[in-house]
């Protein structure tokens, strides 16, 4: 996969909007790779600074530029990028903009916790719910 990797690098040297780079691991790297969770090698994870995915495609020159060209590169966020954000999102984003740090902390808190608590909880409900209406039909 290295010189697939390297030929990918290459192309994409010179894009004002895309950055494709390898990170030594064991080396300076390593708090890099701690803060976005690299677990093994080589991984490639790409996205917003602040939403990292891992990539999951196909790892030949052609599929990795191929994945390149469609995915890398601006997107919607705040700030020179809202333009790129559907009518919805860009109005989300202006409302969480007005907010204080401290105020969208406490969104996001909330926003955590209703995930982590309340859609289980939700999900087990729906399942009692579900098989209860099941054995009504029979």
């Amino acid at each position: 996969m290295k010189p697939d990797w390297d030929k990918l690098m290459d192309d994409f040297k010179d894009s004002p909007t895309a950055l494709v780079a390898d990170v030594d691991c064991t080396a300076a790297g390593q708090p890099l790779c701690e803060k976005y969770e690299v677990r093994g090698y080589p991984s490639i994870k790409y996205g917003d600074v602040g939403d990292m995915k891992d990539y999951q495609g196909g790892r030949s020159f052609e599929d990795l530029k191929k994945f390149a060209e469609e995915n890398l590169g601006p997107t919607c966020g705040p700030g020179e990028n809202i333009d790129l954000c559907d009518a919805e999102t860009k109005a989300k984003m202006e409302a969480y903009l007005r907010m204080s740090v401290a105020k969208l902390e406490g969104k996001v808190r909330k926003a955590q916790k209703d995930f982590e608590v309340e859609v289980p909880i939700m999900k087990k409900v729906f399942a009692h719910l579900s098989e209860a209406e099941g054995k009504s039909d029979l």
